[in-house]
This record gives C-alpha cells, structure tokens and sequence, in this order.
C-alpha cells in the first residue's frame, strides 16, 4: 500500500494559533504536530518510501523538517509542491501518477494531514482494503449529533465489508443536519482508499481533460480546475463504497472540536486557567495566566500577537475574521511572532514603527540567504553559538556576545558552520521593516 497525504491547508478556522504561512496541519499538537501524526499513522501501513505528501511551495520546508524531526525521510520526489492551490482533486491526482509512474498499479490511501485519529482505524484501513480492487472507498463517521461543518455519506447496498454509497450530501444548514443523523448518515472523513488502476478508469470517464493534463511529462498545474474529489469524482461514479470508520475521529477544524477532544473538568472547562462562576469554556492561552469569571460557552485563544474571544457555538465563523484580516493586508492573517525558515526560525520581540527586534535561531549547518534590504540597517549579537557573518566582502566569525552593523543596500549573509543552534539577537532599524524589502543574490534553498 502507498500513502498520500495532504498537507496544503491554510486552517483559517483556527486562527490565531493557524496561519497562512504556519498553519493548522503544522501546529504541535500534545507533542507532535498533526502532520507528524499522520505521518506516523501511515508508517502503520507502509514504509517511509512509500508516502508521498502534496503540498504548498511555502510549506515544502516545514515538512521536510518535521518528518526529520521524527527521524524519517522520504525521497526527494515524493514532496509535491503545488504552485497553487486546486482543492483535493488534483492534489490527489497527482499523488497517483507519482506512484503509477514509479511502481504501476498500486493501492492507495489518502489522508488528510489535520485529522486526529484512534489506532483503531489501522485495522480498518487494512479490512477495507479488499473493497479498494473494485471500488473507491470513502469512510464515515458515526456522527455524535447534527453537525453542520461536515459532508454527509448516505449508505446503500449492503458490502462485504462496507456499504455502496447511495448518494453524497454538502454541508448541511441544522435541521437537515438532524434529519441526515436521524436516518443513518455518515460524515465525510476525507479519507480514501483505492487502486491506482480504479481511480484513473473513473477519472477517464468523469474528469477526461484533468487526466489529460496529469498523463503528460508536463504538469500545468495553474491550468488545472480547482474541484474536490467528492464533488469532481465520487459524486459521478457508481463505484464508491463507504466503511464505517468506528473509531475515535476528529477533524479538528474549530476551537469547538479542540475543545470537544479535551476531557473538560467538573464543570465543563478545558484548558490552562482559572475559572470562577464558568461552565463550558475553552482556554489556549500560551502560558499566559488567564482567569475566567462568569463565563460560559466562550472560547478564548490568546497566541501572543492576537486574542481571540469567541462564543463556542460560532467557531465555525472565525474564517470570516481571517478574510477581514487578509482583504486590508494585514500580515496577522499570515505570520506568527515566531516564523519558520528552512535554516531555522526568527521571532519577533518588539515591533515599532522605525525599529523591530527578533530573535533569530540558525540550525547547525545552515546558512542564510545572501541577501540585502533597501530600507532598513540591521544589528546583530550573537547571544549562542557561533556566526559566521558576510557583510559586503567582509568575511568573520563571531561568537557569544559579540556584535556587527549591516547597513541598508549592503549585501550580507548569516551562517552556522557550528555543531549547535546559533542565536542572535537582531535590531532591525528604519522606515519600512516589511519582509518583503529583501533581495536574494544566492540561496541553498532555492528561494527567489
């Protein structure tokens, strides 16, 4: 078996812990991230080779990073890096001809890389997977009451093993909801099990130009439609079957659903605070101390840089938020006060108008890019590790607490030649500190 997991979501529901540019998938979850959790779930079923993740260009290096941080690799090639995004369709079309191409006919799980999953579900997958010859296999989920943030799967005929789809239904509004849970409907899960063989004849026969697009050497991927695989495919094929997925699943896709995977204490509340007179409330909170008096029904979720306070029954509308957010250009929509590189990561302590402070960590072995900003100088002390700073044609190494000053319009560079984490402090001083004001001369990583 191969797995293709998706890793392409932006998780807007879940901001402010969720943004663009480190989003839900990413986000450490009781010790590893979402992502690493599903990445460990698919090494149940087969081997590290064997798994193919399709995901943004911005996030290419956050996933190489955290499967190393899980002492694992994948050849270079089964990192799929979409130009943009095209919902789950082509992503998954393209997980597929990636392993027709290197091993032919093969079966084919599919995971979404943001679910929390019970090891239950691996007996499940591995039953299903004599359905998987003949037919796409969708499973779903016993819901727990009427939810209108998922798909509906209405069972048909019965299987060996699971059930004919009879027919697929959107996001409901709540009284359709409670008539689908009434009559035995099954949430979506996003997960899908089939043969390569089976889901390219489908494909031929309901998406003939996608998989003309994907049969050729070159992809034009910003060409391809942006569709879902239910609405693309399953919804038109007469060869889908649905398992039952009898086990603990979440999507974790609102502060709601945190809150639900939580075991609340005597009065319903869930997480770090102090609760006098509150029933029913969700806290993140970063470490921040925080106290709820009077409370009820409220998520609040502070990641340093924003607050969020939201009553529960409407985490699914924090979306709405985030677009207002994006439509003025805010970067709150797209950054943390911490930031991922592929060298490492920076921080931001203090911002003004003229100046701004960071924390920048560099891995061992890692190396900047050879850069240079038009509008602002900047200040760096080493407080860890050892540097080894560029500026202009100025070669040295610096070591803890030792400093240097790169002025606007110079060209400069920072590495960790060191077998520790190197970090410095960085003042950044001038009239626009914006992270686009960067012109990259040189760059391991291939960035632009």
């Amino acid at each position: 078996m191969k797995a293709v997991i998706l890793a392409g979501g932006t998780g807007t529901r879940l901001w402010p812990l969720s943004r663009e540019y480190y989003p839900k998938q990413f986000l450490n979850i009781d010790g590893n991230s979402l992502f690493q959790g599903t990445f460990l779930r698919a090494l149940k079923l087969c081997r590290p080779e064997d798994i193919i993740v399709v995901t943004g260009e911005i996030y290419q290096f956050l996933v190489k990073s955290q499967i190393e941080d899980l002492g694992y690799s994948i050849p270079e090639g089964h990192i799929l890096k979409e130009p943009c995004g095209k919902n789950t369709l082509p992503a998954i079309f393209w997980g597929v001809k990636t392993v027709r191409d290197e091993s032919g006919d093969d079966d084919i799980i599919v995971f979404p890389s943001d679910h929390l999953l019970s090891d239950e579900s691996i007996e499940i997958f591995k039953k299903a997977e004599n359905l998987a010859k003949d037919y796409i296999v969708v499973f779903g989920v016993k819901p727990d009451g009427p939810n209108t943030g998922y798909g509906y799967i209405k069972p048909g005929q019965t299987l060996k093993d699971g059930f004919k789809v009879s027919e697929f239904k959107e996001k409901p509004d709540l009284s359709l909801a409670e008539n689908y849970v009434k009559s035995g409907y099954l949430w979506n899960s996003g997960i899908f099990l089939f043969s390569s063989k089976v889901f390219l004849d489908e494909a031929k026969k309901y998406q003939p130009e996608m998989t003309d697009i994907f049969s050729g050497e070159d992809i034009d991927y910003p060409s391809l439609d942006s569709v879902s695989i239910d609405y693309g495919l399953l919804e038109k094929s007469g060869r889908v079957a649905v398992v039952p997925l009898d086990c603990f699943w979440s999507d974790l896709g609102s502060f709601k659903s945190f809150y639900l995977a939580k075991k609340p204490d005597e009065n319903g509340n869930v997480g770090s605070g102090e609760f006098l007179d509150s029933k029913g409330n969700y806290v993140s909170s970063g470490g921040k101390k925080v106290a709820l008096v009077g409370i009820e029904n409220t998520a609040v979720v502070d990641s340093g840089d924003a607050l969020l306070v939201c009553n529960m029954n409407c985490t699914e509308s924090v979306k709405e938020i985030v677009k207002r957010y994006q439509e003025r250009g805010d970067d709150i929509a797209k950054y943390h006060l911490t930031v991922n590189r592929p060298w490492g990561s920076y921080t931001v302590l203090e911002s003004h108008d003229f100046f701004k402070i960071k924390r920048v960590s560099v891995k061992p072995g890692n190396v900047l890019s050879l850069q240079m900003h038009y509008h602002r100088s900047e200040h760096w002390v080493v407080v860890s590790g050892s540097a080894e700073v560029t500026v202009d044609s100025d070669v040295r190494t610096l070591v803890r607490g030792q400093s240097t000053y790169v002025p606007a319009g110079v060209r400069h560079r920072l590495a960790n030649r060191g077998k520790i984490p190197l970090e410095v402090i960085e003042v950044q001083i001038g009239e626009y500190l914006g992270e686009d004001d960067i012109e990259r001369f040189d760059d391991i990583y291939g960035r632009v």
